[in-house]
C-alpha cells in the first residue's frame, strides 16, 4: 500500500464522476457529467450503483489496544456465533504500531454503530501449525459458514524485508472466538494477498490470490518481480467440524508481481466471483480487471493475458474488488481514492471519489448486508468507513 503519498487526480471526460468530501464527515455529493451526456435519471435501481449513494462517513477507529495499524481485509459476519454478531465488520491489520508492514496481527469486531473490540490478536501460532515467515495478515478475510474466520498471511523480517521462505505465507483458520486452530500451507499458495468466497451445503471455493513466486525450492530472497497465480482452494465443511482444505488448483496465472519500496508488493489483489461461476481478477499493475471462466470447476489455468475485461480509464493502481448488487464490479484505487463500477461487459459506468487526495488510503471493500453502500477501509485514518446514501 501506498504511505504517506498524496495526490489529486482528474477524471477524464466520458466517465461520471462524483466527487465527495473527505472520509470523517458527511457532505453532499456533487455530480458532473461529460460534455454532451446526460445526467442519470429515473430510478434509483436503473443509476450505476455507485450513483446512487453520497455520502461518506466514518464508522469507526480500526486501531485496536495493541496499536497496529494500515487496515486491509474487511468482511461482513454473516450470522451470529461465538464473538461473532451477525451484521457486525471483520477488519485485518497489516502493519504493526511501529508501521512495520507484514507484521500486524490483530482483527477488529467494529458493529454498525461504531463499537469496536478485539476479535483476534495471532501473537503466534501454535507450533504444530506454522506459517512460513510468520504472521503479517493480509487484505484476505472471510467468515465461512458455521463462523470459521479465514486470513491471509504475508510476513515480513527484519524491519519489513519479504523472507526466504518459499513458499511465504499461509492461510489461518481461526474459530468463532478468535482462536487460530489450524493454518492452511501449500506450494500453490504464496503471498496470499487477498480473497473471495462461494459456499454451498457441506463444501466451498475459497480463491486466494498471490503476489510471490520462485522458483521451486529456493529459499533465498525472492527476486524484485515475476509472475504469479490465483488459486481456488476448495474445502470440506461438516456441521461441528473444522473446515478442511482437500484441494488447491491454479485457476489463472501470468499475473505480474513486483516489490515497492511504499507498497511492499504489487500484483494481483482484488477478487470477485461473478454469475455463472466467472471469476475477476484485479491487476494492480496492469491497471485492469481480467474473467476467469467456469472458475468453479475448472482444473486447468486459464491462459496469461487472456480474459481482459477493461483496462486503463480511471483505473488507478486498483486493489480492492468486489460485485455490487446489480452484477456489477466495484474497484478501489489505490493511487487516488477513487471507486470504479465496471459493468460485466467491461464499461467503466461511473466513477466517484471516497477519499479526496486519496493516494495510498484504499485497500479493502465490501457492499453492507442490506446492499444500500459500501464499507471501506481508510489507511490514511486508520478507520472504517461508510458510503451511503
Amino acid at each position: 500500500m501506498l504511505v504517506n503519498t498524496r495526490r489529486h487526480s482528474r477524471a477524464p471526460l466520458g466517465l461520471a464522476t462524483v466527487v465527495l468530501g473527505a472520509a470523517g464527515c458527511s457532505s453532499t455529493a456533487v455530480h458532473t457529467a461529460a460534455a454532451g451526456s446526460a445526467t442519470p435519471a429515473g430510478p434509483a435501481w436503473q443509476r450505476p450503483y455507485l450513483l446512487r449513494f453520497h455520502n461518506v462517513s466514518q464508522i469507526a477507529s480500526t486501531v485496536p489496544a495493541n496499536g497496529d495499524v494500515n487496515p486491509y481485509g474487511v468482511a461482513v459476519v454473516p450470522q451470529t456465533a461465538g464473538k461473532l454478531v451477525r451484521g457486525n465488520i471483520l477488519v485485518s491489520n497489516f502493519n504493526s504500531k511501529a508501521n512495520v508492514q507484514g507484521t500486524g496481527t490483530t482483527i477488529v469486531e467494529i458493529s454498525p454503530g461504531g463499537a469496536i473490540r478485539p476479535f483476534a490478536r495471532l501473537a503466534a501460532l501454535p507450533s504444530s501449525d506454522p506459517c512460513p515467515g510468520g504472521i503479517g495478515l493480509t487484505t484476505g478475510l472471510e467468515v465461512l459458514p458455521g463462523g470459521w474466520v479465514a486470513v491471509g498471511s504475508l510476513p515480513t523480517v527484519n524491519g519489513g524485508k519479504l523472507p526466504a521462505s518459499n513458499p511465504t505465507g499461509c492461510i489461518i483458520i481461526l474459530n468463532s472466538h478468535g482462536k487460530p486452530v489450524e493454518t492452511w500451507v501449500n506450494k500453490n499458495i504464496n503471498g496470499p494477498w487477498d480473497m473471495t468466497m462461494r459456499a454451498e451445503p457441506g463444501h466451498a471455493a475459497l480463491f486466494v490470490s498471490n503476489v510471490l513466486s520462485r522458483a521451486s525450492g529456493r529459499h533465498s530472497a525472492p527476486p524484485p518481480s515475476g509472475m504469479c497465480t490465483v488459486v481456488r482452494l476448495d474445502v470440506s465443511l461438516a456441521s461441528g467440524s473444522r473446515p478442511r482444505m482437500t484441494g488447491a488448483t491454479v485457476v489463472g496465472s501470468g499475473f505480474p508481481w513486483r516489490q515497492n519500496k511504499a507498497a511492499l508488493i504489487q500484483g494481483p489483489t482484488g477478487l470477485a466471483l461473478g454469475r455463472g461461476g466467472t471469476l475477476y481478477v484485479v491487476s494492480t499493475i496492469g491497471n485492469s480487471i481480467s474473467a476467469i471462466p467456469d472458475a468453479m470447476t475448472r482444473t486447468s489455468q486459464a491462459k496469461p493475458g487472456a480474459g481482459v475485461v477493461t483496462s486503463g480509464g480511471t483505473l488507478n493502481g486498483p486493489l480492492g474488488l468486489i460485485l455490487a448488487p446489480d452484477g456489477d464490479l466495484i474497484a478501489v484505487n489505490g493511487n487516488d481514492g477513487r471507486a470504479i463500477e465496471i459493468t460485466p461487459g467491461g464499461r467503466q459506468a461511473a466513477t466517484v471519489t471516497l477519499v479526496r487526495r486519496g493516494a495510498g488510503d484504499l485497500f479493502g471493500v465490501t457492499t453492507t448486508p442490506d446492499g444500500q453502500g459500501l464499507l471501506f477501509v481508510n489507511d490514511g485514518t486508520n478507520a472504517l468507513d461508510l458510503f451511503s446514501g
